[in-house]
This record gives C-alpha cells, sequence and structure tokens, in this order.
C-alpha cells in the first residue's frame, strides 16, 4: 500500500524546477523564499521520495507566467536583464517622442531606440518609425521649423510677397523692376527695396562689400526705389523722390557723386532731381528728367554724354540742344533718345555706325537716326541699336558680327535695318552682342551672340534671326546682361539663363544654364 507523508520545512530561497519553455531558461523563484515550502511525496515500496519535488509533476507551479526556463518568466512589459535568478524582471525600456522602436522586446530582450534621423519626427512613445517633416512649397515658408519632436509648419505668403523655392525661410516681396549688368543683376521689390546678385568686384551688388553673391542680396540701406538700372560694373536706383543714388565702379565718376572713388553702398548723386528714367553704359549715366531734358555723367571719351565735348564729368551735365525726350537708353558707349515726335537722336561711339547717320563718326553731340519714323521703344547693346515701331516691328543697325541685328546675315548695317518674320513685339531689350523681343503673346525670341547660352534655346549656337526662347511664357518684363538674360513673369517671379560663372543668374549655384531657371530668392 502506498503511503503519503507530508515534510515540511523552512527555506530561505528554495528552488523549484519547472518544465523548459522554448522561450527561456531555468529561474530561481523569488517569490518562494522565506516561505514554508509543502513538499508531498508518494512514497513507494520503499518509502523513499521521488527524485524529483513537488513541481516536477507538471503545472505553473504557484500560477506565475509561463517560465523562462530556470524559474518564472517576465510577466509582460519585462524582461530579463542580466541572466541572474536571483534579480527580479525589469520594464522594458520606453522609446520617447523624437526616438522610434529598432526592435520588439520580448522576456529575454529589451526595447531598442534610436533618435529620429534629421528630417523626420516621432510625436508618440514607444513609436515604430519617424515621419518625415512636411515641405513647404513655392508659394510658403516655413514659419515653424522642424525638430525630432514636431514636424515642419508652412504657412502661405501674404499678398504682395512670394517664395520660389521649396521650404523657403521667409517670403519676400515680389519683384517688379529688373536691371543686368555685365555679371550682375538686379531686382526691384513690391516693397520699394533692392536685391542684387553676381560679381562684386566694384561694389555693384550694393551690400557694402566686394563679395560675390549667388543668390540676391539686399542692398543696404535703400528704399522708396520705383527704378533699378545697371551699368557694365556699376547701378543706379531712381527713388520716389525724383533722385537718384549710384554705386560700385567709379573710376570715370560715373557714380555721379563728384569723385571717382568706388563705393559699394548707395550714394547720392549730388544736384540732380526731378528724374523720371535712368540709362546705364559701360561706365557713364544717363538721367531723364521730368522737362524732357537729359543729364549724363561719367567717362566721355567717345562723346557718349552728348555734352559736346570729350571731356569726363563726375557730375550729371546737360546733353546739348536735346529736349522733348521720352525715353532714352545706352549701349556700351553711345546713348539714344526718343523724342515726343517719336523720332531718335543718339551720340556717342559711331565705329559700326551704330549712332544710325550713316557715318562712322564719333558723335558729342545728339545727331538723327536716319530715315526712322513711328518709334515705340529702343533698346542698345554694345555696339549696335535697335527700335521697336508702333506697328510692332524692329529695325536695327550697327555692328552684327554674331548676328545680333536679326536679319539672317553678319552684315553690319549702316541705316536701321528690318527685321524678317518678327512682329508683335511689345517690348525690346539688347546688351552686349545680342537682342531680344518680348512679344504680344507673352513669348520671347533673342538672336546673336549664344557662346554662354544666353538666347535661352537651349544651345550655345549663335542665332541670326530670332529663336524662341524654351519653355518661356507669360513674360512682362526683360533684364538682359552682357552674357546672361533674365526675364519676369506675369507672377513676378524671375528667370535667368546664361552665363553664370559669378553667379548672376541667382540659382545659388555657378552652372551656367541654356534654359531659364528660377532665381533662387
Amino acid at each position: 500500500m502506498t503511503k503519503h507523508i507530508v515534510w515540511r520545512r523552512r527555506e530561505p530561497c528554495p528552488i523549484v524546477r519547472r518544465a523548459p519553455s522554448a522561450a527561456s531558461g531555468w529561474k530561481r523563484n523569488a517569490k518562494s523564499c522565506g516561505r514554508t515550502a509543502a513538499l508531498v511525496f508518494a512514497l513507494g515500496a520503499c518509502g523513499a521520495p521521488p527524485s524529483g519535488d513537488a513541481s516536477d509533476a507538471g503545472g505553473s507551479g504557484d500560477g506565475d507566467a509561463v517560465g523562462t526556463g530556470r524559474g518564472e518568466a517576465c510577466t509582460e512589459g519585462t524582461w530579463d536583464h542580466d541572466s541572474d535568478a536571483g534579480t527580479p524582471c525589469v520594464a522594458w525600456s520606453t522609446c520617447a517622442a523624437g526616438t522610434f522602436a529598432t526592435t520588439s522586446p520580448s522576456p529575454s530582450a529589451d526595447r531598442v531606440c534610436a533618435p529620429c534621423a534629421a528630417g523626420s519626427y516621432s510625436t508618440t512613445t514607444n513609436a515604430t518609425s519617424c515621419a518625415a517633416w512636411t515641405d513647404c512649397a513655392a508659394g510658403t515658408h516655413v514659419s515653424t521649423a522642424g525638430s525630432g519632436v514636431a514636424d515642419r509648419r508652412c504657412t502661405a505668403c501674404p499678398v504682395g510677397q512670394a517664395s520660389s523655392v521649396t521650404n523657403a525661410p521667409a517670403c519676400i516681396p515680389l519683384a517688379t523692376g529688373l536691371g543686368s549688368g555685365s555679371k550682375h543683376t538686379c531686382a526691384r521689390l513690391t516693397d520699394g527695396t533692392v536685391r542684387c546678385w553676381g560679381f562684386n568686384g566694384y561694389g555693384q551688388l550694393g551690400d557694402g562689400t566686394t563679395t560675390n553673391r549667388r543668390s540676391p542680396t539686399a542692398v543696404a540701406g535703400l528704399s522708396g526705389v520705383v527704378e533699378i538700372a545697371a551699368g557694365v560694373f556699376h547701378t543706379c536706383a531712381r527713388t520716389t523722390a525724383g533722385a537718384v543714388r549710384c554705386w560700385g565702379s567709379n573710376e570715370h565718376g560715373q557714380l555721379g557723386n563728384g569723385t571717382t572713388t568706388n563705393s559699394s553702398s548707395p550714394a547720392v548723386v549730388a544736384g540732380l532731381s526731378g528724374v523720371v528714367e535712368l540709362a546705364l553704359g559701360a561706365a557713364h549715366t544717363c538721367a531723364r528728367l521730368t522737362d524732357g531734358t537729359v543729364r549724363c555723367w561719367g567717362a566721355n571719351e567717345l562723346g557718349q554724354l552728348g555734352a559736346g565735348t570729350t571731356a569726363s564729368s563726375t557730375a550729371p551735365a546737360v546733353v546739348a540742344d536735346l529736349s522733348n525726350v521720352t525715353e532714352i537708353a545706352a549701349g556700351l558707349y553711345h546713348t539714344c533718345a526718343r523724342l515726343t515726335d517719336d523720332t531718335v537722336r543718339c551720340w556717342g561711339y559711331n565705329a559700326d555706325s551704330q549712332v544710325g547717320d550713316g557715318t562712322f563718326t564719333n558723335r558729342a553731340s545728339p545727331v538723327a537716326a536716319a530715315g526712322l519714323s513711328a518709334v515705340a521703344g529702343l533698346a542698345l547693346g554694345g555696339y549696335h541699336t535697335c527700335a521697336r515701331l508702333t506697328d510692332g516691328t524692329v529695325r536695327c543697325w550697327g555692328n552684327n558680327v554674331y548676328g545680333q541685328i536679326g536679319d539672317g546675315t553678319t552684315t553690319r548695317r549702316e541705316a536701321p535695318t528690318a527685321i524678317p518674320g518678327l512682329s508683335g513685339v511689345i517690348d525690346l531689350a539688347a546688351v552686349g552682342d545680342h537682342t531680344c523681343a518680348h512679344l504680344t503673346t507673352g513669348s520671347v525670341e533673342c538672336w546673336g551672340e549664344n557662346a554662354y547660352g544666353q538666347l535661352g534655346d537651349g544651345t550655345r549656337t549663335n542665332r541670326l534671326s530670332p529663336t524662341a526662347i524654351v519653355g518661356l511664357s507669360g513674360i512682362v518684363e526683360l533684364g538682359p546682361g552682357s552674357f546672361h538674360t533674365c526675364a519676369r513673369s506675369t507672377d513676378d517671379s524671375v528667370r535667368c539663363w546664361g552665363s553664370n560663372g559669378d553667379g548672376q543668374l541667382g540659382d545659388g549655384t555657378l552652372l551656367s544654364r541654356l534654359t531659364p531657371t528660377l532665381v533662387d530668392w
């Protein structure tokens, strides 16, 4: 007959063995420490207890979770952190906001956390991944920067301001006017301030330095601007008060401040008021006044000031025998004016007959452009001149070595010559050795030199006839430089193309562009 004997003893820390599980090993049962253990043995024939204890019969002993192999299992949310059977399980780590869990926890492994990578975030604990920050599209700006625990927030630009790049830090006033020099560009904004970019070796960007800029940079201390104009290495602005301020190269007195010292910030042109229009050449500057007369200053060795002499002037000088002027324009070394009767007078350098009088004689005073009437607009290049007529056609004359006359040849023209097949022109622009026309359709066609892609047709091939610019429409203003061109669209965004060795395209790079590229405000 089998007898049962109950044996009771006090154990400081008994070991209870249970059936192993796949998830863990044996563990000491810390809950049994210091308790009275009751072991019931079923005696066999020899009256000896079996080799195992009461728990060997199966089951989970005192009712704890499934064991880890050497004792009780870690309960949900805890894990065996040190493989020491004498210590309790510890809670899984919590991944805070701004981090995410890279692994899933288990009774034998903790949760592992990692910080969100740059440009991403998490807002909850124990997130399994981080979300990328929202991108603020053009037309908006970043109003709240993103962080590890918060998304980037975007706000639409207010009326009268814009952004043209993703994640713009701020919106800026829209561009309402352009001026391009040899290697720099400037834009007048809706708030009356000016931003310039490109080559700055003479301070022509007006930011108080001579550091080149690849993106638009504010002109220091300038406001109330209603017109911006650029020469080769100097820039001028007309203000609401009819005054003029200039900056940059001043070797020949082209800044008009009575000195020949360069200025990297705007300098007031002395003794000049009532100005309604500006025109800048290589090293001379002209202003049309409200009374229809013109004042010019700067270099004059070729008669480009029109004052009847070849003496340079550091202050505004009256253009001789000229009145009733409704428009002025300047080339490198010659100047022209359109009168109220829609005829044209020109003066200055004339080696290519760019003055339009049929000769090659320099003119220190204005002379009539022969056989030209019904003129609605002027555009002067380096050594050639173009006129837009009231019927929307164009006449050009002067140097034509690159095809800048646009008549399909490279033959110099001593008299105004019609451009075949070109009509509907509402604006003209010419600088250096290329010319562009803005059409009633909003499109733009250019011709002449194209070594740097300044014609915007996707090539570097010179064009002897007008050629459409690739992907450009809705244009309201042109701003050509010597080897690059810019255009302002109906939305007041600005695109530039051509040479970019000094950042004059304003896209933040030094890469030349064969097609229009947005200015990076």
